[in-house]
């Protein structure tokens, strides 16, 4: 029988969550740059054998060397899969649309998780679950084949989330994460080969070579965040990506926040912490009923 998420379990995929969104803003920002010039599977690829790198890197690290072989469950490579198909979707939509719209778009992930809650049971989906997760969700962009685009990446990362979910525990957070970057790395590679190869300057090597670092600490952080926890409680904090692109857009590209960004940021803010409030009140609700029931 497995018990339902501690409190503490939640806040740990919470922490997680926030963590990776911030990551994958750097990643998103230097990828950016570096699309201009370059194709998908060379982005990809390109990319990928940093993220390789520090993946296999972290394995040592955490002395998982020996369940390596975990990395070729069937579960293990069906998320490396999915992963390949949300990084070819985004970086395709990348090219061609701006960073805000495209961010904004993927935001639709926490309602899709929540869709699929509510659907299946897995996890209980009250009045105020939804309200936090409808207050936080930001606008999109108009529709367009990038708009497609962005879609099918969202809808494929709310898949590779629940897939993520329900894999094996004894299966380590690092090993999962090297089999996604060494399988994402093969694709760029074999994408590569129909596409013309462009030359590549140091600069944007090094662009790559940050996003590459960013995406697999990015997805560690994001396997970490969806492992035991529940996941109506987690997915709605995806929304603070939002507060990093905009800080990331102030930063990099000039872009001052106007009114209703800052809005945004607000209600997003708002709906992160009204969630968290009110798992402090389910927590202290059980724990008395628990007690009582002692008793």
């Amino acid at each position: 029988m497995n018990l339902p998420p501690t409190p503490a379990q939640n806040r740990r995929g919470i922490l997680a969550m926030v963590a990776s969104m911030a990551v994958f803003t750097a990643n998103d920002t230097f990828t950016k740059l570096a699309r201009v010039d370059l194709p998908v599977g060379e982005v990809l690829f390109i990319r990928g054998i940093f993220a390789g790198l520090v993946s296999l890197a972290l394995v040592v690290a955490f002395g998982e060397t020996r369940k390596l072989h975990l990395a070729l469950r069937a579960p293990v490579l069906a998320r490396a899969g999915m992963e390949v198909a949300v990084a070819f979707t985004f970086i395709l939509a990348i090219g061609h649309m701006p960073l805000a719209d495209l961010t904004a778009i993927l935001q639709t992930t926490p309602l899709l998780i929540a869709l699929y809650c509510a659907l299946t049971g897995i996890a209980p989906m009250g009045p105020r679950r939804w309200a936090a997760v409808l207050v936080g969700k930001p606008g999109a962009a108009g529709i367009g084949l990038e708009t497609a685009l962005a879609l099918a990446s969202a809808v494929l990362v709310a898949s590779r989330d629940m897939v993520t979910r329900r894999l094996d525990p004894a299966i380590p957070s690092v090993v999962v994460l090297c089999a996604t970057s060494v399988i994402v790395a093969a694709a760029g590679a074999a994408l590569s080969m129909v596409e013309t190869w462009k030359p590549v300057s140091g600069g944007t090597v090094a662009m790559l070579g940050v996003a590459g670092v960013c995406v697999a600490v990015g997805h560690l952080c994001a396997i970490i965040a969806f492992r035991g926890v529940d996941v109506a409680v987690v997915s709605p904090f995806r929304y603070s990506v939002m507060l990093w692109a905009t800080l990331a857009g102030f930063i990099v590209f000039g872009d001052v926040p106007d009114a209703a960004a800052l809005a945004g940021a607000a209600l997003i803010a708002g709906s992160g912490l009204y969630t968290v409030h009110r798992e402090r009140i389910r927590a202290a609700e059980a724990a008395r009923l628990t007690a009582k029931s002692a008793g």
